[in-house]
């Protein structure tokens, strides 16, 4: 949080933070440190969807920016993508370069949208032995120059920025989404409206990936291939092998 407000690019802004109630001194910490805030207390879990959509709902800008409480964000990002959306309006989501700890680059910032194919490969593990490869970098757009703007199929939900018009338009996030899969299907929806889905290097942030979900007394490889799982069936009319896929999600899920 503190470094968003260092940020010091805002003019009318707001900063809603949604706590699914942890079990640390989150919620002390933001009431002491950070009162402009203003802070939503689940009394459970709700998961990441719902706790995301309990925050649009509150919100009352012209834009939205979702973004991870374990997330960094570098000086002037905001009105960086901001102007990036201004000059095309046919942006229905951005989101910038996002950087691991050490610096590298965190693969799920760019994605396609992951047929059965594409995620078989990632899976044995021949996207990165063939980053370059169209055919098997495919999942996380390797053969992409990093440092340039594309259009894709997905970004991060670690960082999302989007007219609010587009949840007036597509719906807020799909509930049914517990953790994970929830951000591909928010940017699948968006495509399928003719939005463009923009990753956009000219900023960046680092995300220490997993540090919100540590605590959490989940079983997060479970919840991943449940969501993987769901947002296959959701579009079983686009995945011809999507029964074989089912039986192969539902094996490793048991």
């Amino acid at each position: 949080m503190q470094s968003v407000l260092n940020t010091n690019e805002f003019g009318a802004f707001e900063i809603i933070v949604v706590d699914n109630y942890s079990h640390d001194d989150s919620c002390r910490m933001v009431k002491n440190e950070f009162p402009q805030i203003k802070l939503i207390r689940n009394k459970e879990n709700l998961g990441f969807s719902k706790a995301v959509n309990i925050g649009l709902e509150k919100s009352r800008g012209e834009f939205i920016c979702l973004l991870n409480p374990d997330t960094l964000v570098s000086d002037n990002t905001f009105n960086k993508l901001l102007d990036y959306i201004t000059l095309n309006p046919n942006t229905g989501c951005i989101g910038p370069k996002i950087l691991n700890p050490d610096g590298t680059l965190q693969l799920a910032c760019k994605r396609s949208f992951p047929d059965p194919f594409s995620a078989f490969f990632k899976l044995i593990g021949l996207s990165r032995l063939f980053p370059e490869s169209i055919r098997f970098g495919k999942y996380n757009l390797t053969f992409l120059d990093e440092n340039k703007i594309h259009d894709v199929d997905a970004i991060s939900g670690s960082f999302m920025l989007f007219p609010k018009l587009i949840v007036d338009k597509i719906g807020a996030f799909d509930e049914s989404f517990f953790m994970y899969g929830e951000d591909l299907d928010f940017c699948h929806r968006i495509k399928q409206i003719g939005y463009n889905i923009i990753y956009n290097p000219i900023t960046s942030i680092i995300h220490y990936k997993g540090e919100s979900a540590k605590t959490a007394p989940y079983d997060m490889i479970q919840l991943f291939y449940i969501a993987f799982h769901k947002y296959y069936k959701k579009y079983s009319d686009q995945y011809p092998s999507w029964k074989l896929l089912h039986f192969i999600v539902s094996f490793g899920i048991t």
